[in-house]
């Protein structure tokens, strides 16, 4: 596999020291936010063009694998925060999905090499198979407070300055064409609607005795024969899922249970009447601080979002369930009587901690 062009023992030359005393051959770059500010980087010198996205930054110390392969990331430009990215090379079991979902990927240091006896390749190799552009050498605390504090944007990383374009979401992108199922043998079946699902949702679903349809995001699976709902993660605004918010609401008045992961909480709310909106810079980490309002029990969690529940425009019949004790925006919602509920975060983890994976559990009981 090519691994980007290497000139051995030059001092001249800008780059990452490799093990063998090599230098990886790149040239100045800019990510170039839509508010007009940049950050000077360095980019490889096969990666030509110019990359958009909506620029965002993950806290994680680890897990960049899972987070790279997370379809919730579809079009945006994700910032590593911690300061080293690549140490531990690649390994294709921990993706959670077919192939990198991001727009472009911006660290600090970027190593060239990755130490790990299951690592099939090094970082930089897998983001050029995938023609993923990476940019390196950017001041990413400094990005990251700009963010913090502008909130996220457009950007583009290119070696020459570009405007970032309006982004398009294209739902087909992140969701199966048809029908898939699974674990046939069991009786009792669960939809889960693929809006962009990570593998460890469905593989933390295929752990219980239940049967498995995957379907698209706009598929109507109302009229079938069901004993629950999942609604999975995804990428971009939830109000750019009217249908799939539209089959919700139908699911919703079977009293059919039905459990809500990310993107699917703020589908489960859109359907039962309340209201989302976008977060400054959204919770994308495995170190979030989440508080159960049942018994005041608090879980360290795993999130990728960008838009949270409007908690003012809950319908009466529903309550809160979990809390971001960062800035106190709601990371879970039920219904008071009726089998419905949802978590904001992410109980199958991948990456982060487990903490919260007996929601699974709750939900395979009231099937």
């Amino acid at each position: 596999m090519k691994t980007g062009v290497l000139i051995k023992n030059n001092r001249k030359a800008h780059g990452n020291r490799s093990e063998r005393g090599d230098f990886l051959i790149e040239t100045p770059a800019k990510l170039y936010l839509s508010d007009g500010k940049s950050f000077a980087g360095y980019a490889p010198v096969w990666q030509t063009g110019e990359y958009v996205g909506e620029v965002v930054f993950n806290t994680g110390m680890t897990g960049y694998v899972e987070s790279l392969t997370d379809p919730s990331y579809t079009n945006q430009i994700l910032v590593f925060t911690y300061p080293m990215i690549g140490n531990y090379g690649v390994q294709p079991d921990d993706a959670e999905s077919g192939r990198i979902q991001v727009s472009g990927v911006v660290v600090s240091d970027l190593a060239l090499e990755g130490s790990h006896s299951q690592s099939a390749s090094s970082l930089l190799a897998w983001l050029e198979s995938q023609d993923i552009p990476v940019i390196t050498g950017v001041d990413t605390r400094a990005l990251t407070k700009h963010l913090r504090s502008r909130g996220v944007m457009l950007g583009a990383i290119s070696g020459k300055p570009v405007k970032a374009k309006n982004l398009h979401l294209d739902l087909k992108q992140v969701s199966v064409d048809k029908p898939v199922v699974y674990n046939k043998q069991h009786k009792k079946k669960v939809i889960l609607v693929d809006c962009g699902a990570k593998d460890n949702i469905l593989r933390s679903l295929l752990e219980l005795p239940v049967q498995v349809k995957r379907v698209p995001a706009d598929y109507d699976y109302t009229n079938e024969a069901y004993d629950g709902v999942l609604l999975s993660n995804g990428p971009g605004d939830p109000t750019d899922y009217p249908d799939t918010i539209a089959i919700a609401a139908k699911a919703l008045a079977r009293n059919k249970p039905v459990f809500g992961i990310c993107l699917g909480t703020q589908i489960m709310a859109l359907a039962a009447g309340a209201k989302t909106y976008k977060l400054l810079f959204g919770h994308r980490g495995h170190n979030q601080p989440c508080m159960d309002t049942d018994d005041n029990r608090c879980y360290i969690t795993s999130q990728n979002h960008g838009y949270a529940i409007d908690e003012k425009s809950l319908p009466k019949d529903w309550v809160v369930s979990f809390r971001n004790l960062n800035d106190n925006s709601i990371e879970g919602i039920k219904h008071k009587t009726k089998p419905f509920f949802s978590v904001q975060f992410h109980p199958e983890a991948c990456p982060g901690p487990t903490d919260t994976a007996w929601l699974f559990e709750r939900f395979a009981a009231v099937i």
